[in-house]
């Protein structure tokens, strides 16, 4: 992956309701859910909707399959597996620690968990 695909990637989820609704399909499983479902469940008007799910499609994390008359929305599982690999690829390079340092959002070693 380019860098320009992963910030187009990460542009896309970085936005509140395009983040529910690639959530909601992540749990939906490889079926994926109907466009009427997700617009239910989210509480979010169709043409948004569209609009949302466009901008996923655009960056490679959500396709569409017709089934008869539905719409059917699922999660790109590639795309994001890329999407991780690119963030982590050259993480560790020349470290003994591990792969991902053991510290909270603000930069703070975390305490050990007990066994």
């Amino acid at each position: 992956m380019r860098a320009p695909d992963a910030i187009e990637a990460l542009a896309a989820l970085a936005q509140e309701s395009r983040l529910a609704l690639y959530r909601l399909l992540m749990k939906s499983g490889a079926r994926g859910l109907p466009a009427g479902e997700i617009a239910r469940k989210l509480g979010m008007p169709s043409a948004s909707l569209s609009f949302h799910v466009k901008e996923l499609r655009h960056a490679g994390l959500v396709v569409a399959q017709r089934q008869g008359r539905f719409v059917y929305y699922r999660v790109k599982g590639a795309r994001m597996d890329q999407v991780l690999e690119y963030l982590t690829e050259n993480c560790c390079v020349g470290s003994t620690a591990g792969a991902i340092p053991n510290t909270d959002a603000s930069g703070r070693q975390r305490a050990a968990k007990s066994a």
